[in-house]
């Protein structure tokens, strides 16, 4: 961060020469306040000609500074994508929050330049990962200097890591971020019009004892999602964001579900695990809640058996499953007189 001090007081003594060029270049400027009204979120979509226009062909120190992202449709990537969104909040709440203070709003522009269809204007600036952003401040002219980027551990993917970059580079507060509510107050209205209309029939319907929450099917159905869900490590899947599969690092053609490793879990090997655990505990309810109805006691033995054996394989393969990952041997649940 020791190459990052002067940018600050790099940024405010462009700012205090910016006077200089309001007769020689005040069309630029104009041009993209009338760019960023036209976009929804205030972000400004770069093109060859227009990187040519308002950055390499201007002389320094230009009269306004430029906060670039750099996207790739193409790349079809949801967390990408999801990037862009939240850059997008941060352009939005910065023209929100300075929308009275043209002299601040109109010296910093929000803009993007993307990959697929501005591979000029995305070569100029020699970018290696993405997602990436650029501050190219009114003093900018090595468009390849790397003092003016992100850091590579603090793009988190987050509107947050956008704004702490931002005042950290120009010392401008951007300001509390505006996100777009969940729903709209025409979809809130709708919803609760729905629920007013049918709460007379509902009321109705539970007096009687006739919804979904008096079946106990749906209340059983519930049981064994929740166990499935429980045993499997589907919510760490979820939170971790882990894929069901990947590809074979020496074989691009091969699929790899289940990866040898503790460190690492893919979520093919949860599920797999997770119905194991699912077939023993549906036989062990069977068992202990329905066979013993059964009249037929040869019926009971012989489904007993079945249930016993099946359980055995099951739980074997669970232990061999945790073996060949972790590398651990799990003590044999075999009597000792068996080996």
């Amino acid at each position: 961060m020791a190459d990052h001090t002067t940018l600050p007081h790099r940024f405010f003594l462009s700012i205090s020469l910016l006077s200089i060029l309001t007769v020689s270049q005040p069309d630029l400027t104009k041009e993209l306040v009338s760019l960023r009204s036209s976009s929804e979120s205030g972000v400004i979509r770069l093109s060859d000609d227009t990187v040519s226009k308002f950055i390499t062909s201007v002389s320094t120190p230009r009269p306004y500074s430029l906060i670039i992202f750099f996207n790739s449709v193409e790349l079809n990537s949801n967390p990408l994508q999801e990037f862009r969104r939240e850059f997008a909040f941060v352009s939005a709440s910065f023209i929100a929050n300075n929308n009275n203070r043209s002299d601040v709003a109109n010296k910093v522009f929000f803009c993007e330049i993307d990959e697929s269809s501005d591979s000029e204007a995305f070569g100029l600036f020699g970018i290696q990962f993405l997602p990436q952003i650029c501050l190219v401040d009114p003093l900018m002219e090595n468009l390849q200097d790397k003092t003016g980027r992100m850091e590579e551990e603090d793009v988190d993917g987050t509107a947050e890591s956008v704004v702490e970059f931002i005042e950290s580079r120009t010392n401008l507060t951007v300001g509390p971020l505006h996100r777009p509510p969940l729903l709209s107050k025409t979809q809130i209205s709708v919803i609760v019009a729905l629920i007013a209309i049918s709460t007379p029939f509902l009321i109705k319907k539970v007096l009687k004892g006739e919804t979904v929450l008096h079946n106990s099917r749906v209340w059983l159905f519930c049981t064994v999602l929740v166990y499935f869900f429980s045993v499997s490590g589907t919510m760490h899947n979820i939170i971790k964001g882990m894929p069901m599969f990947v590809r074979d690092h020496q074989d691009s053609n091969k699929l790899v579900f289940f990866y040898k490793g503790e460190n690492f879990q893919l979520g093919a090997e949860g599920l797999s695990v997770g119905l194991l655990y699912n077939v023993v505990g549906l036989l062990l309810a069977y068992v202990t809640n329905a066979l013993v109805r059964v009249r037929s006691v040869s019926g009971q033995r012989v489904f007993m058996m079945l249930a016993m054996v099946v359980s055995l394989l099951a739980v074997k393969k669970v232990v061999y499953l945790n073996s060949w990952k972790t590398g651990y041997e799990i003590q044999t649940y075999w009597p000792s007189s068996w080996h």
